[in-house]
């Protein structure tokens, strides 16, 4: 099992401050269980946290630790996502572009490593088991991900002017992902009625879906130099103008040079899913997260658009609509029912 290699250079703690550590994460502890519950669909509860949103008890934990001892700098880039909306996808293009150099793109450490291990979780992989990291060494830019709603970042991510990337995507296919997802988890499959009215009510892994998209959404516009909002659909719809669109915004745009020898287009193509599944490492490899180590193989699946359509009654389709319609009318904001064509 791989580690995180963006991480892997961080100086040792001492034995005073590693305890020290581990009574900050206590102390939380013991206050995160008194907040309310929701059950899951893997038999233990949710947590639901002030703000809102719903996790399991350690994400709970490690998100408040992260608030209170994360320092964004400006030159650092987030990228931040609901569950099942093309994580896995957006950190290898990412890491691919940030990292290329004269010689092309940064392709070797995706062959050996996970992309969550190239970029791993800050609440989940970064942040845990009584862990407070120094990333101060770490080299500019610092590629920062999480799930972790926007009204619970920590306040420097604002003030610091950081670039933040949000990857968004139609409900319908977002929560048909997340339920294959959790069904790898468990002897019995879950029940889709079940998930589906859980989903709605917003009782979801950093939900409500809604909620968390239009955090980041609002953010965006109010500060759309810091925030760019992307969609999976128009990802797959033009993969390499939405990368272009990317690397310019996080400061490395792709020369006249680099699109004539068809830099961008390498990336595209080894970042694809079929291309990241058929990888030894994403086949066979696991990544540690807090609890426990996960198998690469279950971040990949069809990710294509539209695969609701396989899934979901018209009915079910129809309420979810109904939902976004209503949440984000006023805000500019809409992802339309016709987005699910595109593919």
């Amino acid at each position: 099992m791989a580690s995180s290699p963006q991480y892997s250079s961080s100086a040792p703690k001492a034995d005073d401050e590693a305890v020290s550590h581990e009574e900050i994460y206590d102390q939380l502890l013991q206050v995160v269980s008194t907040y309310p519950t929701a059950p899951s669909s893997i038999g233990r509860p949710y947590t639901h946290h002030p703000d809102g949103w719903y996790a399991f008890t350690p994400a709970v934990v490690n998100a408040m630790v992260i608030k209170r001892h994360l320092k964004a700098r400006d030159t650092d880039v987030f990228l931040a996502t609901f569950p099942k909306s093309g994580t896995t996808w957006l950190k290898a293009l990412l890491f691919a572009t940030l990292r290329r150099t004269a010689d092309g793109p940064a392709l070797t450490p995706l062959a050996a490593h996970s992309p969550h291990q190239l970029i791993p979780f800050l609440e989940v992989q970064v942040f845990s088991n009584g862990r407070i990291p120094d990333l101060s060494s770490l080299p500019a830019p610092r590629v920062l991900m999480t799930h972790i709603p926007s009204r619970s970042l920590p306040e420097s991510v604002t003030a610091s002017g950081c670039k933040v990337v949000y990857l968004c995507r139609d409900p319908k296919d977002c929560f048909v992902s997340l339920w294959h997802f959790w069904n790898r988890f468990t002897p019995l499959p879950w029940d889709l009625g079940e998930a589906f009215q859980q989903f709605c009510d917003g009782v979801s892994l950093f939900g409500p879906f809604w909620e968390h998209v239009l955090g980041y959404w609002r953010w965006h516009v109010e500060r759309p130099e810091q925030v760019l909002f992307l969609t999976y659909e128009e990802l797959a719809a033009d993969t390499v103008g939405q990368l272009r669109r990317l690397a310019a915004f996080v400061g490395c745009p792709f020369t006249a040079e680099e699109r004539e020898a068809r830099v961008d287009r390498e990336i595209v193509e080894a970042c694809a899913m079929e291309s990241l599944a058929g990888l030894e490492v994403n086949r066979s490899g696991k990544t540690a997260m807090t609890e426990t180590s996960v198998a690469n193989n279950i971040f990949f699946r069809r990710g294509v658009v539209g695969d609701w359509k396989n899934h979901l009654t018209p009915e079910m389709a129809r309420r979810i609509d109904e939902i976004s319609e209503s949440k984000f009318r006023g805000t500019g904001l809409a992802l339309t029912p016709a987005t699910a064509e595109q593919n």
